[in-house]
């Protein structure tokens, strides 16, 4: 994680700001290993810090000890205050997609002379291509994923309800190492499939509703995320026809996703088969996201980022066809980018629409 630091450090000069305050908990984690709830890191040229209270000096010392550690005695605006004084800083640079107005006024109040610079990206753009550690352990918290899926299809059943589905997939997964579940699950039926994120309520499941399964958990502070749709019997044809095309804009999605290519491209190959199957209205989200420390970071895979994928990101191919009062469908598969294309961490079935 010294080398992470290093490499932050080596942007302050860019950015003319003698040092970075990091506090968004997954740049903080990925920066310092530390995994408590209160805590902030100072990163200068020389030395760096990590700021805490009392809850955490041994956990931080024991997580983070390539990072000097500062008991924080009243606030984190005090401990500023001190150490801005202590090491000179004249422009102290702090995310600005994260902290609040409120902090930023106390800061400004309190540190006086001192500079605040907004600045936005420089540890989310390291973050974006995965080391070898990560991607093993992306790999664990998606493999869950293949197992619960398996699990699910042989314990929905008429009548039961999309909470009582959602909560046996969380339990199943808990029990064999996900720490949490990366976002409230997605169990939307019948109708319901037509909400992109439809997470379970108390609707009851019935002979004929086609099923989204969107979900993902959290191994090792990273995320995972697959969707899958299913349906509980013979579904309508046009739900079956509506299957077929979303799969075969997927798969389209899937091939285009290669080292070199622009993220907005892989978008493209996916929505321009539902567009021309008549659907394109009906497809309003974008094609994929990031995964990684957060569920959904960069790249985003729509018509608007033109990011160059890099061997060693970790992205999901998700189109989707949604019809009001109808119904809907989405799959999605999470993959490693790499030279020549992509390799698939999720697995499950979806070469056909299975009917439960």
């Amino acid at each position: 994680m010294q080398t992470r630091v290093n490499k932050v450090a080596g942007f302050l000069k860019d950015y003319a700001m003698d040092a970075l305050l990091v506090m968004q908990p997954e740049n903080r984690f990925y920066l310092s290993g530390f995994t408590g709830d209160a805590g902030a890191l100072l990163v200068t040229a020389g030395q760096s810090y990590i700021i805490t209270d009392f809850r955490f000096i041994e956990q931080a010392r024991e997580q983070s000890p390539h990072l000097e550690l500062i008991k924080m005695e009243t606030t984190l605006a005090d401990a500023l205050v001190d150490m801005a004084g202590r090491l000179n800083l004249h422009v102290l640079g702090f995310e600005a997609d994260y902290i609040s107005y409120k902090f930023y006024d106390t800061l400004h109040k309190k540190l006086g002379e001192v500079s605040l610079r907004p600045v936005e990206g420089i540890i989310e753009q390291l973050r974006l291509i995965k080391d070898k550690n990560e991607l093993e352990t992306i790999q664990r918290s998606m493999a869950l994923l293949d197992e619960g899926f398996k699990y699910i299809c042989s314990f929905i059943k008429p009548g039961i309800s999309e909470r009582e589905v959602a909560l046996e997939l969380e339990m199943f997964m808990r029990y064999r190492g996900a720490e949490k579940t990366a976002f409230p699950f997605i169990v939307a039926s019948g109708p319901r499939a037509a909400l992109p994120h439809g997470v379970a309520s108390a609707k009851t499941i019935n002979t004929g509703d086609v099923v989204t399964l969107d979900f993902g958990v959290v191994v090792d502070n990273y995320n995972s995320d697959m969707t899958r749709t299913i349906s509980l019997g013979s579904p309508s044809n046009q739900i079956k026809q509506i299957y077929n095309i979303v799969l075969e804009a997927q798969l389209a999605g899937l091939v285009a996703v290669r080292a070199g290519v622009a993220a907005s491209a892989v978008d493209k190959a996916a929505r321009e088969v539902i567009a021309s199957y008549g659907y394109g209205e009906y497809f309003g989200h974008s094609t994929g996201h990031g995964v990684g420390l957060a569920v959904h970071e960069g790249p985003r895979l729509s018509l608007r980022d033109d990011t160059v994928l890099q061997e060693g990101m970790v992205v999901t191919i998700e189109p989707g066809i949604y019809l009001p009062g109808t119904g809907g469908v989405r799959i999605e598969d999470s993959v490693i980018v790499e030279k020549e294309g992509c390799r698939l961490l999720t697995k499950s079935p979806k070469d056909r629409l299975i009917e439960l």
